[in-house]
C-alpha cells in the first residue's frame, strides 16, 4: 500500500506543478489585468553617453526638448538612455563613489522600467548621427520590447535623410572659415567595418561638401576618410589654416584628446591639432560658453540640430496619438 501511494504521488507532481504554474500565471494575469496603464506616451532619449565635461551638451537639449515639445508631452515622462556599455559602466562606478543616486541605464533597462510603471506607448529618439552599428542596436532593442505588447515609434538619426543631413549641414555653415583662409576639417567618428551602411553615409557627405564648398573636407577618427587624408588636404593647402569643426553630437574625449589634445599619447602619438602644428598649420576648432564653462561645440550644442531630431521625436508621439 505504501509502494503504490508512493507511485501515485510521484506520478502526481508534475500535476502539482503544473497547477501551481498555471495559478502563479493566472495571479500574474489578473494583476495585469486589475493594473492601472498609463494613457499618455513616455519619451526616451538615447545618446552613446560620456563622462567628460561635454556631458552638459545632454542638459542644454533636455531645456530645449522642454521648451519645442508640444505642450501634453512636454512636462511628462522623460526618460534618458544611453548605448555605451564603457560609457555606463565607468559613469555608474563614479556615481556609486560619490554617494550619489543617479545612474546611466541602457536602453532595455529604461524600457524595462517604462513597461513596469504601466506605460504601453513610448516614442524613442535616438541622438545618433549616422545610421550604422549603434543605432542598429537601438533598433533590436525596440524590436525585442515590441513583441511583449509596448507600443514603441522609433524616430531615425540624422543623417538618415539627405533632406536632414542638408539641413545639418546648413547648420554649421556659419562656422566655416571662407575659401582662401583656411580648410574646414569636419571630423566624425567612422566605422572600422565596411559593411554598414553608414559608411555610404559618410561617403556621400564627403561627396557633397567637396562639391558645395571648396575649403571642406571630412575625415574620421576611424574607418574610410581617413585622418591621414584629411591631415593631407590641410599640410597641401597654401594658407597653412585649418578648422576642426566636431561631426559628433558630443564634443568628449575624441574632440577633447585624439583631435585637440595638447601633449602627445603615452607612446607619441599626436593629436589631430599637434601633427598639424608641428607641420606649420594654424589650427582652431569652434569654442562654445554654456553654463560658465567652455566646451568644443558638438552638434548638440546647435539648436538648429537639436529641432531637427525634437522633430522627429513629435511626429512619432503624433503618430502614437493617431493610433
Amino acid at each position: 500500500m505504501q509502494t503504490m501511494m508512493k507511485k501515485m504521488c510521484l506520478k502526481t507532481l508534475p500535476l502539482i506543478g503544473l497547477v501551481l504554474a498555471l495559478a502563479l500565471v493566472t495571479a500574474g494575469g489578473a494583476q495585469a489585468m486589475t493594473r492601472t496603464l498609463k494613457k499618455e506616451p513616455a519619451v526616451v532619449i538615447v545618446a552613446f553617453g560620456t563622462t567628460t565635461k561635454a556631458r552638459a551638451t545632454y542638459d542644454f537639449f533636455d531645456a530645449q526638448l522642454r521648451r519645442e515639445l508640444p505642450e501634453p508631452y512636454r512636462h511628462g515622462r522623460i526618460a534618458w538612455a544611453f548605448s555605451s556599455e564603457i560609457v555606463r559602466e565607468r559613469a555608474n562606478a563614479k556615481f556609486k563613489k560619490e554617494g550619489k543616486p543617479e545612474r546611466f541605464l541602457s536602453l532595455a533597462q529604461v524600457l524595462a522600467n517604462l513597461e513596469d510603471e504601466g506605460y504601453r506607448k513610448v516614442a524613442v529618439q535616438p541622438l545618433v548621427i549616422f545610421p550604422g552599428q549603434e543605432f542598429e542596436e537601438i533598433e533590436r532593442a525596440v524590436a525585442a520590447f515590441r513583441t511583449m505588447g509596448m507600443r514603441i515609434e522609433l524616430g531615425g538619426t540624422l543623417m538618415h535623410k539627405w533632406e536632414w543631413a542638408f539641413e545639418a549641414v546648413a547648420a554649421l555653415e556659419k562656422e566655416f572659415l571662407p575659401p582662401g583662409k583656411g580648410v574646414n576639417v569636419l571630423v566624425a567618428h567612422g566605422t572600422p567595418e565596411t559593411f554598414p551602411g553608414s559608411n555610404a553615409a559618410y561617403l556621400g557627405l564627403d561627396r557633397y561638401l567637396s562639391r558645395k564648398y571648396p575649403n571642406v573636407v571630412v575625415g574620421t577618427v576611424e574607418g574610410l576618410l581617413t585622418r591621414e587624408q584629411a591631415l593631407a588636404v590641410v599640410k597641401n593647402s597654401p594658407t597653412k589654416r585649418a578648422r576642426l569643426i566636431p561631426f559628433m553630437y558630443v564634443a568628449g574625449d575624441h574632440i577633447m584628446n585624439d583631435i585637440m589634445g595638447r601633449e602627445p599619447e603615452k607612446d607619441g602619438s599626436l593629436s589631430w591639432a599637434l601633427e598639424l602644428e608641428r607641420a606649420g598649420v594654424k589650427v582652431d576648432s569652434v569654442p562654445f560658453d554654456y553654463q560658465g564653462d567652455h566646451f568644443y561645440k558638438g552638434l548638440g550644442f546647435y539648436e538648429a540640430i537639436n529641432h531637427q531630431f525634437i522633430e522627429q521625436l513629435a511626429a512619432s508621439l503624433k503618430r502614437l496619438a493617431e493610433n
